[in-house]
């Protein structure tokens, strides 16, 4: 008899919260269900009744609300073959994936947990007695870069590794020539991705080249005191553009010339892989995993972290080198091609077969 379609609960992050994790759920369940899977997206933050959105403006009542609609959407766990659940850290970690590992296991379900923050390091050491157990309680584990593997690995965890998916049909590759000072940040405003570095690298920059530009793509709880730190720099040439929907991306993108990134914490960043795929020089801290994706002269530029003259220096650099700046760019574009879903499906379909998930006959 013919086997039905893998079904699998995914438990994540909607993009209603922008952010890696959002992005890679939704690429991952497009793949999923482009290969004949039924998926069940579960969303970690689901949306609240229309009466009670005020709530969203009140921040304890608010996790109260939303946790009580997220436990009482786990009973779609009941009809999957495997349930897959993505993982950030801290208290991120006790509110959204030890609920849906606990789901899961109350109904006969095998788990994947897929983990994917940068802050790893720190969380399963200060955090252990409230994270460890769980973990051994998955079937298998998935993170996206030896360097998460390697972090878990020191704490007795065996993680494979499945890279970010990225989607180049969204994303054109577009040689810069002219390469123009035109500059993007794409990162949370928050204070471990550095986007202070961003800016005051810029005013370095823009004192050589006043035609320079930069556009900050991103909200967070530092988006007051970075606007206020742009003013006092000399704002000329800065300009927030906020939240900036996945659909937006590759406009926002194409329109740049060199991507800036000084991250403090990070793990595999997705800006850093579109911005391979669109063509754009890559200039960026070493934090986590990223060393392994942008290597130094190879397929973008490194600099120390909150060194905002060695940023400024770098990107001047690839201005007055332009041939390198684009030798750089397209060897990050044949990279990031093995990144697409057409390379990772079959370690999923492994991952999930060892799991526990078999295909059951109609």
């Amino acid at each position: 008899m013919p086997s039905r379609a893998l079904r699998v609960a995914l438990v994540a992050t909607s993009p209603d919260i922008l952010g890696g994790h959002a992005v890679q759920a939704l690429a991952l369940l497009r793949g999923l269900a482009g290969d004949g899977t039924a998926v069940r997206f579960v969303p970690i933050n689901p949306r609240f009744p229309r009466a009670l959105s005020w709530v969203r403006r009140v921040p304890g009542l608010r996790t109260a609300l939303n946790e009580g609609l997220f436990l009482s959407s786990l009973r779609a766990l009941r009809a999957a073959d495997l349930v897959h659940v993505f993982c950030a850290s801290y208290w991120s970690f006790l509110l959204g994936p030890v609920p849906a590992l606990l789901a899961a296991r109350a109904f006969g379900k095998p788990v994947v947990l897929h983990y994917h923050s940068g802050e790893a390091a720190d969380h399963l050491a200060r955090w252990g007695a409230l994270v460890h157990p769980w973990l051994r309680r998955a079937d298998r584990l998935a993170v996206p870069s030896d360097y998460l593997a390697r972090v878990f690995a020191e704490h007795g965890h065996d993680a494979r590794v499945i890279p970010n998916v990225v989607d180049l049909t969204r994303l054109p590759f577009r040689p810069r020539d002219p390469l123009r000072p035109r500059m993007v940040s794409i990162r949370n405003l928050e204070p471990h991705y550095g986007v202070d570095t961003v800016l005051r690298a810029f005013a370095l920059l823009r004192a050589r080249r006043p035609e320079a530009s930069l556009v900050v793509a991103g909200t967070g709880s530092q988006a007051g005191p970075l606007r206020r730190l742009a003013g006092a720099l000399g704002e000329a040439g800065i300009r927030f553009v906020g939240r900036v929907e996945p659909e937006r991306m590759p406009a926002l993108l194409d329109a740049a010339d060199v991507l800036l990134n000084a991250s403090l914490v990070d793990n595999q960043p997705v800006t850093l892989l579109e911005a391979f795929a669109a063509g754009l020089p890559v200039v960026s801290t070493a934090t986590g995993g990223i060393a392994a994706l942008v290597r130094d002269g190879e397929t973008g530029r490194l600099v120390p972290a909150r060194d905002p003259f060695a940023m400024a220096r770098a990107v001047d650099d690839l201005l007055d080198r332009p041939r390198e700046a684009a030798r750089l760019a397209l060897r990050a574009r044949r990279q990031v091609e093995s990144y697409t879903w057409a390379h990772v499906r079959q370690a999923w379909r492994e991952l999930y077969a060892q799991a526990g998930a078999v295909e059951r006959l109609a």
